[in-house]
């Protein structure tokens, strides 16, 4: 398990990140999202070594990360780093050599990878012929090559296309299901809420939210409520009890003030009439972002 307690980096007098604390658990995929400049690059290099925090700490396997758990570590970074000139194959054989990988050993694992990515028929390609998407999925292969035991991806699906998505979502369970750990930030939250396991929500430096999607979800504004009436559900205005968020001839949200009973509501609602839908409404994890990152 990774887990970072109260981390702190300023850069001069900016306060970058503030007690970021949060865990990324073995077999799961964890989403790590937040608007630009929220601090999740900065995080993500912390617990990667390319910064130092200037408090606070990150543990790996219970104890305080060392250079040595780092080089089992696999990074994707923002900033894609392949050689355009070299073929796919023979770089993802330097990235495993890199990490001691033997010659044979690494020609096995990056044909192996390419085809799981679908792109076995481009291995000996130079990484400047590829579309932008194959490459994205050359980089994951360069972060998977030596079968990391930590998986930290910045934005792997950015110019991916729907089915390439579901490749590169394929293979990231594969790899969760192994019990390998994984991290990754994505602006695309319909697909941190497909595919994550936990989410951590980061504004300004601070982590807002964090815990398992669905527990989120749940209970993030959970006194929503979308209700369908037999007449008119105007008269909702009029009741000091909740919000009314939207009306439109029978079809009503509304949101309950601190204390107000759903049942209660319910119940008056039947008093005038049929009720034919009385429903929390569930936010997603794109409504809840919105929500904290105002």
């Amino acid at each position: 398990m990774l887990e970072l307690i109260d981390v702190r980096r300023s850069f001069g007098a900016i306060r970058a990140l503030e007690d970021v604390s949060f865990v990324v658990r073995p077999g799961r995929l964890t989403g790590f999202i937040g608007a630009n400049g929220a601090g999740k690059t900065t995080t993500k290099r912390i617990i990667l070594g390319v910064l130092a925090a200037d408090s606070g700490h990150v543990r790996w396997r219970g104890a305080d990360v060392t250079a040595s758990d780092r080089r089992r570590f696999g990074y994707m970074p923002e900033e894609r780093g392949l050689y355009p000139k070299m073929t796919v194959v023979d770089q993802l054989v330097f990235f495993a050599r890199l990490h001691g990988v033997g010659v044979r050993d690494a020609r096995r694992r990056a044909e192996e990878l390419l085809g799981e990515l679908g792109l076995g028929d481009r291995a000996g390609d130079k990484l400047e012929k590829l579309s932008l998407g194959n490459a994205q999925r050359a980089q994951v292969a360069a972060s998977l090559i030596h079968d990391p035991e930590l998986l930290v991806l910045d934005e792997p699906f950015s110019g991916l296309d729907p089915m390439a998505v579901d490749v590169m979502g394929a293979m990231l369970r594969r790899r969760a299901a192994a019990g390998v750990p994984v991290l990754f930030s994505s602006h695309q939250l319909d697909l941190v809420e497909s595919l994550c396991d936990d989410v951590v929500l980061i504004h300004a430096g601070r982590i807002v939210a964090t815990g398992e999607a669905r527990y989120l979800r749940r209970t993030h504004r959970p006194d929503r409520y979308r209700i369908q009436v037999g007449g008119d559900a105007g008269w909702l205005r009029d009741r000091s009890d909740l919000q009314v968020l939207d009306v439109e001839g029978p079809s009503a949200l509304v949101e309950l003030r601190p204390g107000a009973d759903d049942q209660a509501l319910l119940a008056a609602a039947l008093e005038r009439g049929p009720v034919h839908a009385f429903t929390p409404v569930v936010p997603t994890l794109a409504e809840i972002f919105r929500e904290v990152a105002r």
